[in-house]
């Protein structure tokens, strides 16, 4: 078969054209691979987004040691000067040219250190930074039914709280023992509960899949040689395991509580929280307190209201 001008004789895989991917129509495969090289992207308007939304501390560690993660590679590069694989490219109908698919030096793979770099750094979180101190307490739902059906309110309040972890097994605990109202609650407390083990285990496993498979996609797009793709899964994890034994270090030492109370940091509102409590946690406290306390409000309108009668 003839091959149009510009096209490689390797399966006419992805080329780069002005910071585009283009992929081969014929081969699914490789259109696929060209979406998930573009996970590093995506990873970074992740980061953005929730540096944004969160202004969590622990987010802005990892990002700055993805950065970091970036600036090695790019010395490596430069240090290895190890070009990307060459393949034979057609020119015209009697000439061709062995040629690069990608751009600049391919050891170690960037793609590669940046996915698994993420990857371990997820890893590490979940497994052994992430401790929550405390069980996530559901407060005022069944209190808040028992109350409206008795049309009693006082200052002692009911509240749904649970001495052991949220779990399928207290959900049905909770629906024999006060029936919707506590089963509700309990639901409640079991979704937005620590994660268990084994759904962290999950989680890492997912990422690392995705890592595996954006640096196999550089390899079957022709971009790097599975050499250079393991070195860069290397890389990327030997800075995770190091950045990661900085920020013990900073937390270790007090070093980051002292940079949170810095103006800067208090001028965007940064804090520590999702180390030992679930993010949306503290905000929806917050809502429940105030949506209690309207509830009360309304009570005692009510009841009044009646005593007026």
């Amino acid at each position: 078969m003839k091959l149009p001008i510009g096209h490689s004789v390797a399966s006419q895989r992805p080329t780069q054209s002005s910071g585009k991917l283009a992929d081969d129509p014929n081969d699914p495969i490789s259109h696929a691979c060209a979406y998930i090289s573009l996970v590093p992207q995506a990873l970074l308007v992740v980061y953005v987004t929730l540096l944004w939304a969160t202004r969590e501390a622990e987010v802005f560690l990892t990002f700055a040691g993805q950065l970091g993660c970036e600036l090695v590679n790019y010395i490596l590069k430069h240090l290895i000067k190890e070009e990307r694989p060459l393949r034979k490219w057609v020119l015209s109908e009697n000439l061709s040219e062995d040629r690069a698919v990608g751009s600049g030096y391919g050891m170690p793979s960037s793609h590669a250190q940046f996915v698994f770099y993420w990857a371990f750094s997820v890893t590490l979180f979940l497994m052994v930074r992430h401790n929550p101190s405390r069980l996530h307490r559901v407060e005022g739902i069944a209190a808040a039914a028992s109350e409206d059906k008795d049309g009693e309110c006082d200052n002692n309040e009911q509240r749904s709280t649970s001495s052991e972890p949220p779990s399928l097994r207290t959900i049905q605990q909770a629906y024999r023992a006060g029936g919707l109202a506590a089963a509700s609650a309990s639901i409640e407390a079991y979704s937005h509960g620590p994660w268990t083990l084994t759904q962290r285990v999950i989680v890492s496993v997912a990422a690392f899949t995705i890592a595996i498979l954006v640096s196999w996609s550089r390899v079957y797009l022709s971009y790097h040689t599975p050499r250079q793709v393991v070195a860069g899964a290397v890389a990327g994890t030997g800075c995770a395991i190091a950045w990661f034994a900085v920020t013990y270090v900073l937390r270790e030492t007090g070093m980051l509580a002292w940079a949170l109370e810095l103006p800067v940091a208090r001028w965007l509102r940064i804090r520590d929280l999702v180390v030992e409590e679930d993010v949306c946690q503290p905000g929806w406290e917050v809502w429940e307190s105030r949506r209690r306390v309207t509830m009360q409000k309304e009570r005692e309108r009510e009841r009044n209201k009646k005593k007026g009668e």
